[in-house]
């Protein structure tokens, strides 16, 4: 394992029958522009979950998840990460102690996870951990025993390989209880992208003199065409179409812009014809229906369902689902 800081998710299904869930996590001390422990996790490549020790609380980060799980569910999860922010303080320590580091940033890094394949039935999974970007420890599930690269870890791989109960508790959570959780989300994530979700539409204009982008978003499947209407007629000059953009909720987002002069606007009526599954969404071009940079700033793109997830920052690694003290 290779610690990482920085990673780029493309927003994409998983391949069929494979399913995978992973949690990040990083401890980080010395003085750097970074929460001390963060925690990431991801269904089939997709960000769900996060928490930072800044905000204190676990966040879900689709609307699968915000529709799925209650505040119950929640309140224990960010007690369980709190609880392991504390776990990862020491983890931290204890490492810079045993390579001789007192002062300087450094980091405890650990990834987490399983796979299972939903045609053969076959599970896997796995826990890495890393400390300043290199290799500290990691559980061979096949052999069950863990393995450290470094002597630094010399004496914690020979603790934890004489803990049979605690390698019998991993072997069952890789095998049962990492499994139960994955079929889970993984049909918490199927019943949302299954559903057809209407497009919002909204036409935005930075001045009057600039040109006119129809933006749809928040719809779901991909599917959708974007047309301009000039009197009631297919209009197709000086009109720029863009590509179809995944949102970080699952759902998509397109623009379609048109360049006009005031004078023409004044004299023409301009339309934005949306369609999507079967529905025909109509946004006419005037100055009521236009959101301009003019008195409120328009929310249609960066609001709600219209984020883009192109750079997830400063992802950790690990899961607190089965954090031992070093």
């Amino acid at each position: 394992m290779r610690a990482v800081v920085l990673l780029l998710l493309e927003v994409n299904l998983a391949c069929a029958g494979t399913h995978s869930l992973k949690y990040f996590f990083t401890a980080v001390s010395g003085d750097i522009d970074f929460p001390e422990f963060t925690i990431v996790g991801l269904v089939d490549e997709e960000q769900f979950i996060y928490f930072d020790s800044n905000m204190k609380k676990v966040v879900p980060k689709t609307e699968w998840m915000k529709q799925k799980e209650g505040a119950d569910y929640w309140d224990t999860q960010s007690q369980l990460a709190a609880g392991t922010h504390q776990v990862f303080r020491n983890n931290i320590q204890v490492a810079k102690e045993k390579f001789n580091h007192s002062t300087g940033v450094h980091t405890f890094q650990l990834t987490y996870g399983c796979e299972w394949d939903d045609q053969t039935g076959a599970t896997d999974g796995f826990r890495q951990e890393g400390y300043d970007g290199e290799d500290f420890m990691s559980l061979d599930l096949k052999e069950m025993r863990w393995i450290s690269p470094v002597q630094q870890g010399f004496s914690t791989q020979n603790k934890w390989n004489n803990n049979r109960a605690y390698l019998e508790g991993r072997k069952h959570y890789f095998s049962t209880e990492c499994i139960e959780w994955l079929q889970k989300y993984v049909e918490y994530r199927k019943s949302s992208l299954e559903k057809t979700v209407s497009p919002q539409v909204s036409l935005l204009q930075k001045s009057s003199s600039s040109s006119v982008s129809c933006h749809a978003t928040g719809f779901y499947p991909s599917g959708v065409t974007i047309s301009w209407m000039r009197n009631g007629q297919e209009h197709h000059t000086d009109v720029d179409l863009s590509e179809t953009l995944p949102n970080e909720d699952r759902t998509f987002q397109k623009t379609s812009t048109i360049t006009v002069t005031p004078d023409e606007l004044k004299k023409n009526q301009y339309s934005c014809v949306v369609k999507h599954q079967g529905e025909t969404i109509r946004k006419i071009q005037t100055e009521k229906e236009i959101r301009t940079n003019r008195g409120e700033r328009k929310r249609a793109v960066l609001g709600g369902r219209g984020r883009v997830l192109t750079l997830i920052k400063n992802i950790s690694l690990g899961s607190y689902l089965c954090t031992i003290s070093l």
